[in-house]
């Protein structure tokens, strides 16, 4: 299957990792904002974050998920979610003023058309995660081993870059 393909794979089991140390430095820094990005070879964790914490909470997070806390993979914060409800949401909202000609007849449609991408938003709730779980993260790390965590950037956000090996 395609998402077994090595890279694909390890970029998902990096994803999962990341989620799930957003999960960590959450609940002890609730006001912090963060953002991740995984590729294969790990991911950048960006946010006011001391290298020390995120090394202690991505130490926390790998064990975790290899004691089968697979729900730490899924973060309501992912772009997964934010893609699925744009895309259900516009695709939706597209369908009432699909072949509509003029713009007297559009305007009269405009109700129907905010009304189904309200309802594609709310039906994108749901699949958001469940696409997370299924196809953008793995939360089992297989042999993901986590080599280093490296500052890349300081000035006004702190920029990490954790480094893994599959």
């Amino acid at each position: 299957m395609i998402l077994d393909l090595p890279h694909i794979l390890a970029t998902r089991r990096n994803h999962a990792l990341e989620h799930a140390t957003i999960h960590i430095l959450s609940a002890k820094y609730p006001e912090l904002h963060m953002a991740g990005h995984s590729n294969p070879t790990g991911f950048y964790m960006i946010g006011n974050v001391t290298t020390e914490d995120l090394k202690a909470a991505v130490s926390e997070a790998w064990t975790r998920l290899r004691a089968g806390e697979r729900k730490l993979a899924i973060h309501p914060g992912c772009g997964t979610n934010l893609a699925t409800s744009m895309v259900m949401s516009g695709t939706l909202a597209w369908f009432p003023m699909s072949g509509v000609k003029s713009n007297r007849r559009r305007f009269w449609l405009l109700p129907f058309a905010i009304g189904f991408g309200i309802l594609g938003y709310a039906l994108s709730r749901p699949l958001g995660p469940k696409l997370q779980e299924k196809y953008t993260t793995e939360a089992d790390l297989g042999d993901l081993q986590v080599e280093d965590i490296v500052p890349v950037r300081k000035r006004g956000v702190a920029i990490h870059r954790v480094i893994t090996k599959n």
